[in-house]
């Protein structure tokens, strides 16, 4: 009998990685931890390991790289994959691998579900209500609440997702517009929308700008000071993507001011938020100014029991072709070199 292949996974969510197993079988003996610090790992686990399965709580960094004698694949089991060094991993002959293909509908919904919470006043409805059964019992006077028919939504790159939460965004009536300098001419024929060439032309047009974008070095911070600046007064934000693509300090601000509207963040640039950032201090507090205007939810978007089994699976499924078949599925990181190892 072959002996099987060995696959860390440091930060596993469950340790009894039952699905994954019930997909590979025998072929595959996990290491499973669940940590977020590399040093917590011993190092043997890393340096005899075939590949890895990470999550999205522990960084794999050159010093982590450096140690992996023997991997021949890193999946990422999720969508993101900012939380590993790619550059370490071409140097070390390392393809990654991320999991595309799951979640979508639900990161769309989610997005959605924030607009609409919004801009219906849930929030200050339910609270009110909640306070006073009589004097909570009115429609007026509620932050943000407005018609979305016929208003401009502005998506920020329009891969799966984008191109998701623009067919949920059109379907109530909004128009679309898009900016994504990575897709091909005539792409916006073929969706039927209108694709324009710049940031700060979509941020100017937009009333509800939303992110769908990974995080890099040229998106980290892509919504700052200067662009919520030049969008539209009384726009609205969401996030949904990687919380790095937004500076929040810049948001609590512009929405104190009053210039935005509203924000609906699903991701933060640090997770748990712990110490809370202005912005989520004043939330816990419900401070007035920002009542009916904020939604926030714990990175949450893409969840689902379904979808989380997709993405257990998948991640499972992309080992086993390329350990076994060597076919490579959702490289995420170009350039890679088989032959510096």
């Amino acid at each position: 009998m072959t002996k099987p292949l060995k696959v860390l996974v440091p930060d596993a969510h469950l340790r009894d990685l039952d699905v994954e197993r019930g997909v590979t079988g025998d072929r595959i003996d996990y290491m499973v931890f669940d940590e977020t610090d590399p040093a917590a790992i011993p190092d043997d686990a890393w340096r005899s390991c075939d590949a890895i399965l990470v999550w999205h709580r522990m960084r794999i960094t050159p010093e982590v790289v450096a140690k992996l004698d023997n991997c021949r694949l890193i999946v990422r089991v999720g969508v993101g994959f900012d939380n590993v060094d790619g550059a370490a991993c071409r140097a070390r002959g390392i393809p990654l691998s991320n999991v595309p293909n799951y979640g979508t509908t639900e990161v769309a919904d989610h997005a959605l579900a924030m607009l609409l919470h919004l801009v219906r006043g849930l929030g200050t409805y339910q609270a009110r209500l909640k306070a006073d059964l009589a004097a909570g019992f009115r429609a007026e006077d509620v932050p943000v609440v407005r018609r979305i028919r016929g208003a401009t939504f502005g998506a920020i790159g329009m891969g799966r997702i984008g191109t998701a939460i623009m067919r949920r965004a059109a379907a109530f009536d909004m128009k679309v517009i898009y900016v994504d300098p990575y897709l091909p001419e005539g792409h916006d024929l073929g969706l039927g929308i209108e694709r324009v060439r710049t940031l700060p032309e979509l941020l100017s047009r937009s009333d509800v700008v939303s992110l769908h974008v990974p995080l890099s070095a040229e998106t980290r911070n892509m919504i700052g000071r200067d662009e919520l600046a030049q969008m539209k007064p009384g726009g609205i934000l969401l996030n949904i993507a990687r919380g790095g693509l937004v500076d929040v300090d810049a948001v609590h601000d512009a929405l104190k001011s009053g210039h935005l509207a509203a924000a609906g963040l699903d991701v933060l640039p640090k997770e748990p938020p712990v110490p809370a950032p202005p912005l989520l201090a004043a939330w816990q507090r419900d401070e007035a100014w920002l009542a009916g205007r904020f939604v926030v939810t714990p990175h949450a978007a893409f969840y689902s029991e379904a979808g989380y089994l997709d993405m257990r699976t998948f991640s499972a499924e992309i080992l086993l072709d390329y350990l076994f078949e060597g076919r490579l599925r959702n490289n995420v990181n170009p350039g890679w070199d088989a032959q510096a190892r």
